[in-house]
């Protein structure tokens, strides 16, 4: 039985509901918070965690059940998900019961609809590891170790508090899967940082990393490479297993810089690009997945004021007919209010990703949205923006835009003659001037030399400094 249930109803889980759903594992459970009430925690009497439940979570944007379970569940709903901890036997079952229980009384499902149940669960006998962490599924000195199986990791309000705890216990986070799963596009972001790790349990060599390949075992309490007698690491056959993918994905990545004014809005940029590459806004934007709340630049931004100065992240996702993710970091600097967006589109095969677009977004950004640098390139990967546990293809560089204040600190006669063959088109006032360089058209990996080329040329203007590319 899985570990993650998740009950989808189309009534919201009040405080009545909640207590049936948790009384699942009768009256000798506790019940405690985290995460400024976030994730509720069912304990054993001794106070260890078995279940962690989320707070419900009202979706109000189309299409992320069907992208993140494969279910197609009419919006609004609401998402209510518990998580069972692998160190105690029959936790599974607590957790089923506690998301069946919801079900049964609000109406709607549960996914996997075979986990559901409503028995009491007893839970005098659990013996679980405990530090005050949400439930992981194997804690040691180093290392928090998280076994899921579902279709796709996302990066959920739980998966978040993990992180959190595991980085403020100096710990790494290393989620375990079969080679089945695949990872959204945030939860790909959040696993590339080190020390996390994504670990595949392969039936052939045991386990590998799902985003290098590398070959791994279990040693002083952590997955760590697995030396040969040489010295070196080597690479699991699975992970080579792929032939080339006839979708493709546009990645824009870019950062913009606002005066810390009262009457800034941010958001604005990304949905200009949106616009400009899909013909419509966004559809919702949220601080976790699955994205819940209608887009919403206002909101958005009054959150983002409300966690100053910390820094703020959030993820925005499109409309079910063109899949399109990003997420957004929100820093306050001396400069003002930068942005860094990553957004992703996908393509299929007879799809075209809209590389004519791409030079009159970066003069909008330019013009109207306080651009400082894009970086636009194209990747042969799933139109659904999943990555897989196998060899992806690298991002080809389609061009590159700089914006008027790394021109001028850079200088213009420097900048504008880069040791590559297609000259920069200048974008914004010839008073200051921004400056765009295609790059190509995203088949040719030759496209990066150029780009490392250009890189260096733009670094060497400023010694000790230079654009970030």
């Amino acid at each position: 039985m899985t570990k993650d249930v998740i009950a989808l109803t189309p009534k919201m889980p009040d405080t009545w509901a909640l207590l049936a759903g948790l009384y699942a594992g009768g009256p000798e459970a506790a019940v405690t918070a985290g995460s400024e009430g976030a994730v509720l925690r069912l304990c054993a009497p001794d106070g260890r965690p078995l279940v962690s439940v989320e707070a419900p979570l009202l979706v109000q944007v189309p299409g992320e059940a069907e992208r993140l379970l494969g279910r197609d569940v009419p919006v609004p709903f609401w998402w209510t998900e518990a998580r069972a901890s692998g160190a105690v036997p029959g936790a599974e079952r607590l957790a089923g019961s506690v998301c069946g229980r919801l079900a049964l009384l609000l109406g709607g499902t549960t996914w996997p609809e075979p986990a559901a149940g409503t028995d009491v669960v007893d839970v005098r006998a659990a013996v679980a590891p405990d530090d005050g962490q949400p439930v992981v599924d194997v804690l040691t000195d180093s290392t928090s170790v998280v076994l899921a199986d579902r279709p796709v990791l996302a990066l959920t309000t739980w998966l978040s508090e993990v992180l959190r705890g595991t980085s403020a216990s100096g710990r790494a986070l290393q989620i375990v899967t079969p080679p089945h799963v695949r990872l959204s596009a945030p939860a790909h972001a959040t696993l590339l940082q080190v020390p996390n790790r994504w670990v595949v349990q392969d039936p052939a060599q045991g386990y590998y990393d799902g985003l290098s390949g590398t070959v791994l075992r279990w040693q002083d309490g952590t997955f760590a490479p697995a030396l040969g007698a040489d010295g070196t690491a080597s690479v699991a056959e699975a992970f080579g297993r792929t032939s080339p993918s006839r979708d493709r994905q546009l990645v824009v990545a870019f950062r913009t810089t606002l005066p810390a004014h009262e009457d800034a809005v941010l958001g604005e940029a990304l949905e200009a690009a949106w616009r400009a590459l899909t013909g419509s806004a966004p559809a919702g934007w949220g601080t976790a997945e699955p994205v819940n709340l209608p887009w919403s630049p206002r909101r958005l931004t009054d959150l983002a004021r409300a966690r100053a100065p910390e820094p703020t992240h959030l993820l925005v996702t499109g409309h079910p007919g063109r899949p399109a993710l990003a997420w957004i970091r929100v820093t306050r600097t001396t400069a003002g209010v930068e942005q860094d967006v990553t957004l992703t589109l996908g393509y299929g095969e007879g799809e075209a990703p809209p590389l004519e677009a791409i030079a009159p977004l970066a003069e909008t950004l330019v013009m109207e949205h306080g651009l400082t640098t894009m970086l636009t390139s194209v990747r042969r990967a799933s139109r659904d923006l999943t990555t897989a546990p196998v060899l992806q293809a690298p991002p080809v560089p389609v061009a590159f835009t700089l914006g008027a204040r790394d021109v001028r600190d850079i200088g213009l006669t420097h900048a504008r003659r880069p040791p590559v063959e297609v000259r920069p088109v200048a974008l914004g006032p010839a008073s200051a001037p921004a400056l765009h360089y295609p790059l190509g058209d995203g088949s040719d990996a030759g496209a990066l030399v150029e780009l490392r080329r250009l890189a260096a040329h733009l670094r060497a203007g400023v010694p000790g400094a230079g654009a970030e590319v």
